[in-house]
Parts: structure tokens; sequence; C-alpha cells
């Protein structure tokens, strides 16, 4: 059966299919033996599909992957800096997987990592509306900037939905936030939080589309429960593919 060539790689564990597009675009992949480009279809069982000059081997078995990230680690697969990524983590999985979103370099927390292609698409599709749970603790006047915090903000020009957000504790200081989003824009909160007046000075994902992070040590992972897979796609099972 014909199908878009980067949602072939992504179900062969290759890549996401954002990054396969890449790949596509730097004409790293042949079908029969030439070139192919972004948006070609192609038919897995008949035709000869290849990267770097490497046929696609048999469909991996799906991989399911919580870790709880440290600061100072990448969640993109390749850095230009050269700095440490998420999957340098991973000793003994099996599989190569990729990252499920983000979190920025200095943040830490719940992470999702699989090889599964259309549950990636699905989970980072707008329309999955999918919310995360973060504990932020910040320096500055957290009480009062609640009501900020809980409002529609501009943030890059977009206008971000309302925000969950509640105080955990307050110090002369500043205090600890659990602020929870249905969207992920880049360093969302770290921004919503300098509108309202906070430096954040830690931030840490503990929820994400119905999985917490629970005891899970830092730097450490874990396989996804069958369960665990079962929530995340029946909850997103109506996002676009």
């Amino acid at each position: 059966m014909l199908q878009r060539l980067q949602k072939i790689l992504s179900a062969y564990g290759v890549t996401s299919r954002r990054a396969s597009e890449e790949l596509l675009a730097a004409g790293r992949v042949t079908v029969n033996g030439k070139v192919a480009s972004v948006g070609q279809s192609a038919d897995p069982e008949t035709d000869v599909i290849a990267v770097d000059g490497v046929p696609l081997e048999t469909k991996p078995e799906k991989v399911y992957i919580m870790l709880n990230k440290p600061r100072g680690y990448v969640t993109t697969l390749k850095d230009e800096q050269g700095r440490k990524n998420v999957t340098e983590l991973l000793a003994g999985c099996p599989a190569r997987v990729w990252p499920v979103g983000r979190l920025d370099i200095n943040s830490e927390g719940l992470l999702i990592l699989t090889n599964d292609g259309d549950l990636t698409h699905r989970l980072a599709h707008p329309s999955g509306g999918k919310t995360k749970t973060y504990r932020a603790s910040v320096r500055g006047p957290a009480g009062k900037a609640l009501e900020t915090l809980r409002q529609p903000m501009v943030i890059d020009g977009y206008k971000t939905r309302p925000a969950q957000v509640r105080l955990l504790k307050e110090t002369p200081a500043g205090g600890e936030l659990e602020i929870i989003i249905s969207e992920g824009r880049n360093r969302q909160i770290r921004k919503m939080c300098a509108q309202a007046g906070l430096e954040v000075l830690r931030l840490k994902r503990i929820e994400e589309g119905g999985l917490k992070l629970g005891a899970l040590k830092t730097g450490q992972w874990r396989y996804l429960t069958k369960r665990e897979v079962e929530i995340l796609k029946s909850r997103y099972a109506g996002a676009d593919r």
C-alpha cells in the first residue's frame, strides 16, 4: 500500500516524521535506487527504500519509554554545539527511539520517548489537547503573580490558552508553583513567569498526557506499562493524522 515516505521512515524506527522530512530534503533517502523527494509515496512491501544506502529492515517492535530527564541534556537528536543528548541516558534500550516533544536544556522531569511514528505525530498535533503539569521554583512575588499567570498571554506573537496555576509554597524571596498547560510553546512557562515578574530557578515536568513521573529517579528510565500506552493511544486517537 502506498504511503508517504516520512510516515514509512517513522514507522520503521528511522526517526520522527519531522526529522524524516529533513532526511528527504537532504537527498539521503532513495526508492528503488533513485533519490526520493519530500511528499513522495512508496510501498514498503514492494519498493526498496534506503537511507544513506542502507535498506530498511523489518519493521521494529514498538517501544515506549519514560525518562526522568536531568538538567544539562538536550532533547534534540542533533545538536550543533555537541551538548549531551537524552538518548545517552538510555543504556540497555534495544531500540532507536526519539523524544516526543521537548524539554529545554535547563528543565528536567518527565519525557516520553518512542519509535512509534504515528503516536509521535498524534501527540505533537495541536488538536491532541495534551495537558502537562510542571513544578516551578521561582524568585519574585509568587502569590501576586497568580492572577497574571492564569490569564492568556501573548508570547512570541502567539496568544496562549489559559493556564491552571496553584501556589504550593511562598517564601520572602519567591515560592513554588504548580502550572498546568495544554500546549507547549518554546520555553513557554519561563516566558509566562517573566511576564508576571518571576524568575524561574528550577522547572520540572511531573505529568504529561495522563502519565505521572512518580518515584522515577533523575536520569533513570523505564518502559511504559501496557495500561500507560493504552492511555496515550486512546486519549489522542482523535488527533488529526
